[in-house]
């Protein structure tokens, strides 16, 4: 007889709610020294969660140097219609992409995302942001790492490098996105790995 299916591990939390801010203010510290300062600075969000992060980060860096105006620097990008998969997944519904009131040409522009995994959202996001302007440098900041590239693609600023196998999977949830509308239920921002069901279901970037 063959030996019955291992059932999946339960979920471990690798980063809790302080250990994200935390995260998060030493990314914010790291861009400012490498870019001297707030000037020019632009923070671009990828969907779903990297939105919520990258409003968080523009936050952390007003804290820091006021310098970094939050309402006119950070906005969002949508890559829907830019990944080379959309033939192979189910349909994608786009969301809007929101333009910072500061113009990106000529902007040091950080594009923001929870994880960091093939690399093809993140190619995706330096095409569609190509298509929106033409940025003096830019940068991708990342709160998790977890490895396991398909395309030569690096993050300048992570949170925290979570090396893994590609039969578990990494889940981030924030209150912006994972909180029930309604439901009264409190959700605490947590990044966890587990065994994935199937292939591999994690967050991808």
């Amino acid at each position: 007889m063959g030996r019955a299916p291992t059932a999946p591990r339960a979920a471990r939390t690798v980063l809790t709610a302080a250990e994200i801010d935390r995260a998060l203010t030493r990314i914010a510290h790291e861009i400012l020294e490498s870019n001297k300062g707030a000037d020019s600075l632009v923070l671009m969000g990828i969907p779903r969660r990297g939105v919520p992060l990258a409003h968080r980060l523009g936050a952390v860096l007003h804290r820091i140097d006021p310098g970094f105006d939050p309402e006119a620097c950070v906005g969002d990008v949508d890559v829907t219609l830019y990944r080379d998969d959309l033939r192979r997944s189910a349909a994608r519904t786009p969301a809007p992409t929101r333009l910072p009131a500061h113009p990106l040409d000529d902007a040091v522009v950080v594009l923001v995302d929870d994880v960091l995994f093939s690399g093809r959202t993140v190619r995706a996001a330096l095409d569609a942001i190509a298509d929106l302007g033409r940025p003096a440098a830019v940068r991708l900041a990342v709160l998790v790492d977890r490895g396991h590239r398909e395309l030569p693609i690096r993050a300048d600023f992570v949170g925290k490098n979570l090396p893994t196998s590609t039969a578990e999977r990494v889940q981030v949830r924030l209150t912006e996105v994972d909180g029930p509308a309604g439901t009264g239920e409190v959700v605490e921002d947590t990044v966890s790995i587990a065994d994935a069901p199937s292939a591999p279901a994690g967050t991808e970037a």
